[in-house]
């Protein structure tokens, strides 16, 4: 374990605040005018504050993403206005000019997201080096759940947490022995798995971490709550638990995300596609008989089954009893191994996008067989579920390395599990960071693009 040095975590936020509502006044004095009064200033402090609150700015925890740290900060910015231009449109006549406000409020937010990304990106390196503004974490469970989660602790120095020991019934730690542990030590945080917790077990933890300020969290058994998000309805004295909408199903969210699609593909098609498919017909040509596309049906929204287009890699087509392109395929053509690499053959993808067939960013199509393979090995919503939304040519699985073959359950078990995810926390943010990253994927190269 690294050198530990005393931390004063609870002032981190308090300071932010302070520094936030500084650097607000000043920005303020500087292009809003020096003749403005007190009140103006107080009101805009409060105002902030209450804007503050209201979108949960300052709930940045040492888990929390960089994408939701952004996210936040539009919310911040957008309301920052709405509380300038109220205080101009009901308390006084506006006499400022339109070129000072937008200078103030992109100098503000600026110089605060700075602010917060420092303290951010500080403190992870904090933790890392020094082993300050720890956290000692108990675990009681054994699944592969609360595996991932330790998993992910051991390979995050940066999120300052310390597994101080893991207990379970099924390992040579008992759950009894943990619970002694934890009365004995000092623990800051505990995660437990409840479906590998008795009754009267879990009573005697939830009770001994509220009395002694204890955080505790709760590990769900995900094979058998399909989703995580999930709606907690009251029939008299009786929960019910049911799938919200998620974001994707919103229909304002679908327009947006659909027009984002079209002026892509649009972009891509008369920039790229136009002047690339008379140079692909050559060079395919040249390289071996064949189309120049390769059309193979795919399950789209709903399992609706479309035509899905790539530039031709492969020089026998119609093999159905052979599953993903393997690593050292004889069907590559040696063409079609540089376009496979480089992702070139999935170009005219594009074409289905702008049908409607798919969308830039979403869970990858599968052949109607592979489909039905996968279905025996997945979850049976969990799979349902990433097609109620348009494929993608890329997604979020596929920049976290599980794209091309499937080599075991695992693979396609975690490339469902992403699926899922993204379908459950869209944003534009996040299919911009998506597309971000498969550029720089495409740039560097991937070893399972073959």
């Amino acid at each position: 374990m690294p050198k530990v040095l005393k931390g004063y975590s609870f002032l981190i936020r308090p300071l932010i605040v302070l520094f936030d509502l500084v650097a607000l006044s000043l920005c303020a004095y500087l292009f809003l005018g020096k003749s403005e009064s007190l009140f103006f200033y107080v009101y805009l402090g409060i105002g902030w504050i209450a804007a503050a609150i209201w979108v949960r700015f300052y709930n940045v925890y040492r888990f929390t993403s960089v994408l939701k740290i952004i996210r936040l900060l539009i919310k911040q910015a957008f309301m920052l206005m709405l509380v300038l231009y109220s205080y101009y449109g009901i308390v006084k006549t506006r006499t400022i000019s339109g070129t000072d406000t937008f200078l103030f409020l992109g100098i503000t937010i600026l110089g605060i997201s700075a602010a917060k990304f420092a303290v951010y990106f500080l403190l992870q390196k904090y933790r890392q080096y020094f082993g300050g503004n720890k956290r000692l974490v108990l675990v009681f469970g054994s699944s592969a759940q609360t595996q991932e989660l330790i998993n992910y602790f051991e390979s995050k120095p940066e999120m300052g947490y310390y597994i101080q020991g893991v207990f379970a019934d099924q390992l040579p730690n008992k759950i009894s022995e943990g619970i002694t542990y934890l009365k004995e030590n000092r623990i800051d945080e505990v995660y437990c798995a409840l479906h590998e917790v008795s009754s009267i077990q879990n009573n005697e933890i939830v009770n001994f971490c509220e009395s002694n300020g204890i955080v505790l969290k709760f590990i769900p058994n995900v094979e058998k709550v399909p989703v995580s998000n999930l709606k907690t309805d009251y029939y008299d004295y009786l929960p019910v638990l049911s799938i919200p909408n998620m974001p994707l199903h919103d229909s304002t969210n679908v327009i947006v995300k659909r027009s984002i699609d079209i002026i892509i593909s649009f972009v891509v098609i008369i920039g790229i596609l136009s002047w690339l498919t008379p140079l692909m017909f050559i060079l395919i040509k040249l390289d071996s008989k064949g189309p120049l596309f390769y059309k193979h049906k795919r399950n789209g929204v709903n399992y609706g089954e479309f035509m899905c287009y790539k530039f031709r890699s492969l020089s026998v087509e119609g093999n159905e009893k052979r599953l993903h392109v393997s690593e050292a395929d004889e069907r590559v053509t040696k063409l079609g191994r540089f376009l496979r690499r480089t992702s070139i053959d999935e170009i005219p993808q594009f074409v289905n996008v702008l049908k409607g067939d798919m969308s830039v960013v979403g869970p990858r199509p599968h052949i109607p067989r592979y489909t039905e393979a996968y279905a025996k090995k997945i979850d049976k919503y969990q799979f349902v579920f990433r097609h109620s939304v348009r494929p993608g040519i890329t997604g979020l699985a596929q920049i976290k390395g599980y794209r091309g073959e499937i080599k075991s359950d695992e693979d396609i078990i975690n490339r469902i599990k992403f699926d899922v995810f993204y379908i459950e926390n869209w944003s534009i943010l996040m299919d911009i960071k998506i597309m971000f990253d498969t550029l720089l994927i495409l740039l560097k190269g991937q070893d399972s693009a073959y």
